[in-house]
């Protein structure tokens, strides 16, 4: 049995002006003990509110279906104060928005040390201790002094590094992580991703990941999973889909990166349109209208995702047709 299994995860958001509006719509994946999973995809896409789902913190118009089973006990099933003892101990995150998720008016180390007094009971002076030392490794200089300090005294970057280093004391058995490099320097993020990789490694700690990065995505993740308009459109081990993607808009996205291999002076290939609104309803395929291999099936029926092998994909088009690739070679 998986660590965490997701099965059929669906998230809608109902409107007083309006229809309802699904952002999350049948999304299945697993996740083992010690293994690593990228979710990738544009904006609005519904990565982030895929793990708001499963940790309970959709907004108060926001619904969940399906299933997500943490060692076999359905999260999304929970009563809140059940979920409060497993978020946060067994199940951790780092949010996106450091300056959004420390409570300003708090000090670093009272938001630091309550998770681990609540959660692990030890003392004061033993949670300040291990928040210090959790500060040292992601590099918050001085740390012993500046664990006294507010937010607002903290740069975007060191603020980001004081949520990763929460989460990690925690020793959690998954990790979620949205964004987690987006407000750090190359230095800095380097650092983090090697530390995010010593705790899976050495105490096979699970991590999900969520980032519009491919290359940290690369770097850290053993499967990927490509979502695109609330849906999942390709899974796959993170080797294969790099070096063959059998979905056009996983192509688009790797197609999008610079490559050291390019030509000089050869531009980034980009995907034409933009993304359908939120709770828009098609037809047909989603990314049809942005698709250069869409035809006419891809306009009237909606594919489904279907496990071929050790991959899986959401697309009509032949599992053995050549998608363009960054370099603008075939695959």
């Amino acid at each position: 049995m998986a660590l965490l299994e997701v099965e059929n995860l669906g998230v809608r958001f109902t409107r007083r002006d309006g229809p309802h509006v699904d952002v999350v719509q049948d999304v299945s994946f697993a996740l083992d003990a010690g293994g690593t999973l990228g979710i990738v995809g544009e904006s609005g896409s519904g990565k982030s509110q895929t793990v708001m789902a499963l940790l309970g913190l959709l907004a108060s118009n926001g619904q969940s279906s399906g299933h997500a089973r943490l060692r076999g006990e359905d999260l999304l099933a929970m009563k809140p104060a059940a979920l409060n003892r497993i978020r946060g101990d067994r199940i951790a995150m780092i949010f996106q928005d450091p300056m959004t998720s420390l409570n300003p008016f708090l000090t670093i180390e009272r938001q630091m040390t309550e998770a681990l007094q609540q959660h692990r009971g030890v003392t004061r002076q033993e949670a300040r201790n291990r928040a210090i030392e959790a500060l040292e490794r992601v590099r918050i200089p001085d740390a012993a002094r500046r664990i006294g300090r507010y937010p607002h005294e903290f740069s975007g970057g060191m603020r980001q590094r004081v949520l990763i280093a929460a989460a990690l004391m925690m020793e959690p058995d998954v990790l979620i992580a949205d964004e987690p490099t987006t407000a750090l320097d190359v230095t800095v993020q380097a650092q983090i991703l090697a530390l995010l990789r010593e705790m899976n490694r050495e105490r096979g700690t699970a991590i999900l990941l969520i980032t519009h990065d491919m290359g940290v995505v690369a770097e850290l993740c053993d499967d990927v999973m490509v979502m695109y308009a609330s849906r999942a459109v390709e899974k796959a081990r993170t080797a294969a889909l790099f070096a063959r993607p059998q979905h056009p808009y996983t192509a688009g996205l790797l197609g999008a990166l610079p490559r050291l291999d390019a030509p000089v002076g050869a531009t980034l290939s980009t995907i034409p349109g933009n993304p359908p609104m939120a709770g828009a309803r098609t037809a047909g395929c989603a990314f049809a209208p942005r698709c250069a291999y869409a035809f006419e099936r891809c306009h009237i029926q909606a594919p489904v995702l279907q496990a071929e092998g050790t991959r899986s994909r959401a697309c009509h088009l032949p599992a053995d047709i050549a998608l363009q690739t960054a370099s603008g070679v075939f695959a």
